[in-house]
């Protein structure tokens, strides 16, 4: 029997889907940039036929490629052009909601869940779940486990690995582990759901979590600020900070390319303030006191800081409708680049007084490289996190084409990245290594550090049937 029949006789005819119209979607990234050919699609129903599917594609030696809601920026959730067909494993059919305890502050959930749905179900318990991506409204829970993603609140709540209290995995053999433990300490040896965090499905395939909860902030203050530079911007962060402490949520940095991309190619998005400023923060302040005390608190802090020559200008929420308006903008930025053109997405982190010189370092490296070149920020600030994006009209990507235009993408990318471990930062902060990020592994990671990681792979997964050619480069 092949693998194909197998799997349609464990897990049923109208869960395995070969038509290539049930394909398309799932063999190629949202940005159109990356394609390969896949066996099946395979839609499981619980662990214990994720469980099958695994155990029946290790007999056939056949690939195993766990998709999310294919929001990937490295390529990482889609087949390879080359290389053996996997069969791709969504987890669409597993959204279940399992439950929630508001004392104990903690869900569990299906991977296959949303991440909105799984803010929504939080908030409607008066809880909080607080990892926030412009993705989150297709973006799966066990896409975001898989990549640690990062998003807008990392400053204040920690990335996904500290959101993460416990996990189900269906492991390489077929066993399903249950580490859905809702504790915040369990001191029994070694912390197992720390190996499949961030591992991009190259471990095992996440079935179900249990995250952490918050409280529910009930109050939010909002501003949007133009800045005439990086430096002024950090200067504000440390003001922030210094003032407002736990209840800053977000300071998000974007340069005036930017705004101007998403303005000019998102319908519906204006700029909040009147000035053309070159770079532009957007603040949060969330807190369940007083709304009118968390305005006043952040108009204080502004009317000092434009005392001060810090801003040229600033706009705060006056309503629910605005506030909403301004994180409209921030979480446009992806849909306005693919309109725009070809931005060459970088991922990196540098410490917070490193974030200038960084950007005016990768400034000056890519356009050694193209003169000129137009490039947009946008950037984490209050943690490190700068997208630096070399920016191509599709005109200027088409003239390109007269070279190679992989091997320019790659130097562009070197560059960046160069400068980001120059200043002792990373490659990738948040977006993954996939597959376009492996030459980075090889060239920036320690060799012990990449040797320890493919021991761990060859323990867990020693046939290599989990998303091969992702994330560990050949050794």
């Amino acid at each position: 029997m092949d693998v194909i029949a197998e799997l349609t006789s464990l897990i049923g005819a109208d869960a395995v889907l070969t038509a290539p119209s049930d394909l398309d979607a799932v063999t190629e990234d949202w940005r159109g940039r990356y394609r390969g050919p896949a066996l099946c699609l395979a839609r499981p129903a619980n662990a214990g036929q994720v469980a099958d599917v695994v155990r029946c594609c290790a007999k056939h030696g056949v690939p195993v490629l766990p998709q999310g809601g294919n929001t990937s920026l490295c390529g990482g959730a889609v087949p390879s052009e080359t290389g053996p067909a996997p069969v791709i494993l969504s987890l669409t059919r597993m959204r279940a909601v399992r439950a929630i305890d508001p004392v104990n502050n903690t869900m569990e959930v299906e991977a296959g869940c949303v991440l909105a749905t799984v803010q929504e179900a939080a908030a409607a318990a008066g809880r909080l779940y607080p990892v926030s991506l412009g993705a989150e409204g297709s973006c799966q829970i066990g896409g975001t486990i898989a990549t640690n993603a990062g998003g807008t609140s990392v400053l204040r709540y920690g990335n996904t690995r500290e959101n993460v209290l416990g996990l189900e995995v269906v492991l390489a053999d077929g066993t399903v582990w249950s580490g859905l433990y809702g504790l915040r300490k369990n001191n029994t040896g070694y912390d197992l759901k720390h190996l499949f965090i961030g591992s991009e499905g190259t471990l095992g395939i996440i079935t179900a979590a249990t995250l952490k909860l918050h409280p529910l902030p009930t109050r939010h203050a909002v501003a949007w600020v133009g800045m005439a530079s990086p430096e002024d911007a950090l200067t504000l962060l440390t003001r922030v900070q210094e003032r407002s402490a736990a209840r800053l949520s977000a300071f998000e940095m974007i340069n005036r390319l930017q705004l101007d991309l998403v303005v000019g190619h998102v319908p519906g998005r204006r700029s909040p303030i009147e000035s053309e400023a070159d770079w532009h923060v957007l603040i949060e302040l969330s807190d369940n006191g007083s709304g009118e005390a968390l305005d006043a608190e952040l108009q204080a802090i502004l009317e000092d800081a434009f005392a001060d020559g810090l801003l040229s200008d600033a706009a705060l929420a006056a309503s629910e409708a605005q506030r909403h308006a301004m994180w409209e903008v921030r979480h446009s930025v992806s849909e306005a680049n693919k309109k725009a053109g070809v931005g060459l997405t970088t991922d990196c982190a540098v410490p917070l007084s490193a974030v200038p010189a960084f950007i005016a370092g990768a400034t000056a490296a890519v356009r050694a490289l193209v003169p000129d070149l137009p490039v947009i920020v946008v950037a984490h600030l209050g943690d490190g996190n700068v997208h630096f994006i070399p920016f191509f009209t599709f005109d200027a990507w088409e003239a390109a084409a007269s070279g190679d235009r992989d091997a320019l993408a790659a130097a562009l990318r070197h560059a960046v990245n160069d400068e980001a471990a120059r200043l002792k930062g990373t490659f990738s902060a948040e977006h993954g290594v996939g597959r376009v990020q492996l030459a980075e592994m090889a060239r920036y990671k320690a060799s012990a550090e990449l040797a320890l990681m493919r021991a761990v792979k060859q323990a867990l997964d020693p046939q290599n049937i989990f998303n091969p050619g992702r994330l560990l480069p050949p050794g």
